[in-house]
């Protein structure tokens, strides 16, 4: 069920809390672009190597690549993109507004009043210009997925590294759309970031590593902290399949205004090595060589919105509650994903030798993760809220039963929970490794 109440207290936070600005927003921003800032990025870095760690580094199979933005236009001419990337638009005959049709229903008139135009395709791919020249000659493209860059070197990978089937290539980079109409924060952006694979299979197994990869998406979503009850699998039927999908499975997630796509799994048989080499002339086979055979392998593809699961993220985590008599927002942030694992503080800032304590607890605990944040601005209350906010799971607190006050209490520190409130009293050493079960 849709909720916009709960939309608006996520992108107010996102901005108040460092996590999601705005787009060039000092010059009334630009439609479809926003900028993270220093929660926004930790947050997105720590999905990313998880990600990498589940999907590359724990696997034998997998080869990192790093394409390029910009490439050649006869790859997307022979991709299909140029000719079929494409959304239905129409056109306001009075203010002239643009519309994606299939975002209207059955409404026929504008906001202004003015009649909607028939609907017309509209690709959706920037167009710019390579070199000095503005012609259709130096016409290039910003790409609008990086599969693109990972197919056009399957062959260089090939030929440099000799992985045997099966095997992968994976890439996080930026992609650009220009969507009709972006909307719903970043879940529909004009310049996005993409996790991808292209794993390389024979024909006659792609059933079994489809299904391999559709228990790692599930897997992934665990390990990042989205419960099992919102994410859905949806089989997209004939006909609402991309142009290179022989089967496609779309991992739903309910965000506050619906429940709307998040992730892809697609079996892209071998559609685009075929393509490519009729594009460019050079063969795009493999050569099994214990079986002495050559084919052209075929593609799963798992396809996973960097921005969209930070949304997830950010929608499934928001809490509100009561603590302490006053009501309290708070992000639910798995340790592994949170952009700081516990923030270190002196229990009063102008006590130099609670400061130096504190800063000795946490350089030690910077041996177990770096980001150990530091806050001795205003009281200690007020520094846990700012923290439940940025979904910090543990605060340690550093008092004067830390430097010996009660003999017995000696080099201990308070470790507050972020969920609950509740706090304990622990050795250093004990926080440390409290922290480091964590975020393992």
């Amino acid at each position: 069920m849709a909720d916009a109440n709960l939309m608006e207290k996520i992108v107010s936070l996102a901005k108040r809390r460092g996590f999601v600005y705005p787009g060039s927003e000092i010059y009334g921003g630009l439609a479809g672009t926003f900028d993270y800032g220093p929660m926004g990025v930790l947050l997105k870095e720590n999905i990313q190597n998880l990600w990498l760690r589940m999907f590359r580094d724990e696997r034998d199979d997998m080869y990192s690549v790093d394409a390029a933005i910009l490439m050649n236009p006869k790859v997307w001419e022979s991709s299909g993109h140029v000719a079929g990337f494409s959304d239905p638009l129409v056109e306001c005959e009075k203010c002239k507004k643009r519309f994606r049709a299939d975002h209207l229903d059955d409404v026929k008139t504008c906001e202004c009043g003015g009649k909607l135009g028939e609907a017309r395709q509209f690709n959706m791919m920037f167009k710019t210009h390579a070199g000095a020249m503005e012609d259709e000659s130096a016409v290039v493209y910003l790409r609008p997925e990086t599969a693109g860059g990972m197919f056009v070197n399957y062959k260089n990978v090939i030929d440099s590294i000799h992985p045997k089937l099966p095997f992968g290539l994976i890439q996080i980079g930026k992609a650009f759309r220009n969507e009709i109409a972006p909307r719903d924060f970043i879940f529909r952006l004009r310049e996005l970031s993409q996790m991808e694979v292209e794993y390389f299979v024979n024909p006659s197994d792609w059933e079994r590593a489809f299904e391999e990869w559709r228990k790692t998406i599930h897997a992934y979503a665990a390990a990042i902290g989205l419960s099992e009850g919102t994410v859905h699998e949806l089989e997209v039927p004939d006909g609402d399949r991309a142009h290179y999908s022989k089967r496609t499975i779309d991992f739903e997630f309910d965000y506050p205004f619906g429940r709307k796509e998040l992730w892809g799994l697609a079996y892209r048989t071998d559609f685009d090595l075929s393509a490519h080499e009729k594009g460019s002339g050079v063969e795009q086979k493999y050569l099994d060589e214990e079986a002495k055979e050559k084919f052209t392998p075929h593609v799963i593809e798992p396809s996973l919105g960097v921005d969209r699961t930070i949304l997830a993220l950010l929608s499934s985590a928001y809490r509100e509650d009561e603590m302490g008599g006053e009501m309290r927002t708070y992000l639910a942030f798995d340790p592994k994903v949170a952009p700081v694992k516990a923030m270190v503080a002196p229990l009063l800032k102008n006590k130099p030798e609670l400061v130096a304590k504190a800063r000795e607890v946490r350089a030690e605990l910077r041996k177990v993760h770096p980001q150990i944040a530091w806050d001795d601005n205003g009281n200690i209350g007020k520094r846990y809220r700012r923290q439940d906010e940025i979904g910090t799971p543990f605060c340690v607190t550093i008092d004067f039963d830390t430097l010996g006050e009660k003999p017995e209490l000696k080099d201990t520190v308070t470790l507050r929970h972020r969920d609950t409130g509740e706090q304990e009293r622990l050795s250093v050493a004990a926080a440390a490794a409290r922290i480091a079960a964590a975020v393992a």
